[in-house]
């Protein structure tokens, strides 16, 4: 027999939290060993420096707004109306 795919009713067991990023850790014998530094990747780097910053280009942002009130700006209705019906049809909501 196949058991089904899904949320399994009956009693949840008792899960254990520990902690993930643990600086030291103590053996059996009650003694504490110190953890190996934490290395610093590229990826990782690129992570904080990426978290640092804002995800916005406010110069970016800065130049459009000027365009707009200038009216330099080109909107066009068809195109932006092109768009979301692109973007209504990539959405899914049981994602």
């Amino acid at each position: 027999m196949v058991d089904p795919i899904g949320i399994k009713t009956g009693a949840v067991t008792a899960r254990a939290v520990s902690s993930v990023n643990a600086l030291n850790r103590v053996t059996e014998a009650g003694t504490v060993e110190k953890a190996a530094p934490v290395v610093q990747t590229a990826a990782s780097e690129l992570t904080a420096n990426m978290a640092a910053k804002p995800p916005v280009d406010s110069e970016r942002v800065a130049k459009i707004k000027k365009a707009i009130e200038d009216g330099n700006f080109p909107l066009v209705p068809s195109t932006i109306a092109d768009r979301l019906l692109a973007l209504k049809m990539q959405w899914n909501p049981n994602e």
